[in-house]
């Protein structure tokens, strides 16, 4: 429906309840109507975010939502269609004299990082990415988002994030590919070492460097050899390598984590727990990055110095 049409059409239905607006207010004050459900301006919310969107009036919550309909998802025999958990959505409601956003966007795999990185880049905060499914084909991922601010902001950014998803779809997103097999790795690891700021261990063709973090758990503490720690993973060559690992940050680290690993070109692969009851709490990011050693070590140091205790 073109949105000015909707745009008056509302008017006019709210003019008959209300009898106190005179027709020519309508005509010249429109934007005095849109703001009554929940006190969120919906429609303006429909024209930043490109989408559709419905009220309900029981929790004061106006939720845009994109089913990708464009997706054909096979998981183990069983076409999963947009109504069964492919749709992304974005949701709004007004707290206090900010506006409150939360969403969960449906994404193939090679989506992910630039649609994360306009959410980023956008002020929104990236809270959780993961999967719904086993064995579906192609991959599907999940990404929540969240923010608090004007709701015009939000809405704008938000509708930049459903942009992206729809100019990366169809196989237009990123993918990091590269031939490499560590049982035939030549880097160097000094240089690792060195960049990092702590040694790691060599071992079949893979430099791992790990450090540990601490929480604790029933009054004990948990740390490093309990699995509360960082470690990056190394193979492959000086100037074509590969780096994988985990990051693990409390609640207040993830955003100004997750900002450093993209400008320095590296995919985040997950944000999750491994633990629950813990205190402080602690999240796990799961990392993939290709480039030279130096790059990609320094990517890596930049997002540890982040996060430690």
């Amino acid at each position: 429906m073109n949105p000015e049409t909707d745009l008056f059409t509302t008017y006019l239905r709210r003019s008959v309840v209300a009898f106190s607006f005179s027709v020519t207010s309508l005509v010249v004050c429109p934007a005095i109507s849109y703001a009554e459900e929940g006190g969120l301006d919906t429609a303006r919310i429909e024209q930043l975010t490109d989408l559709k969107g419905s009220y309900d009036a029981k929790e004061g919550v106006f939720t845009v939502r994109y089913p990708r309909n464009d997706l054909d998802v096979n998981a183990g025999g069983i076409h999963i269609t947009a109504p069964f958990g492919l749709t992304a959505w974005a949701a709004f409601t007004r707290t206090g004299s900010h506006v409150s956003v939360m969403g969960d966007m449906v994404m193939l795999e090679d989506q992910v990082n630039p649609v994360m990185s306009v959410a980023l880049e956008s002020g929104l905060q990236v809270t959780a990415l993961h999967n719904h499914f086993f064995w579906e084909t192609p991959r599907v991922m999940f990404m929540h988002i969240g923010g608090m601010g004007a709701e015009e902001d939000l809405a704008r950014a938000v509708g930049k994030v459903f942009a992206k998803i729809k100019e990366t779809a169809g196989g237009r997103g990123e993918v990091l590919r590269s031939q490499i097999d560590p049982a035939k790795t030549t880097l160097n690891p000094d240089p690792i070492a060195e960049i990092l700021g702590v040694k790691g261990d060599l071992a079949k063709g893979v430099y791992k460097v790990t450090v540990g973090r601490t929480t604790s758990m029933n009054g004990h503490d948990m740390g490093k050899s309990m699995g509360v720690n960082s470690w990056a993973a190394f193979a492959g060559g000086d100037d074509r390598a590969v780096v994988a690992g985990d990051i693990a940050m409390h609640e207040d680290e993830l955003q100004s984590v997750l900002k450093t690993l993209r400008a320095n070109r590296i995919d985040v692969v997950a944000i999750h727990n491994h633990m629950t009851g813990e205190s402080p709490r602690i999240l796990f990011l799961h990392y993939w990055g290709i480039g030279t050693s130096r790059d990609l070590a320094t990517g890596v140091k930049a997002a540890f110095d982040l996060a430690h205790d």
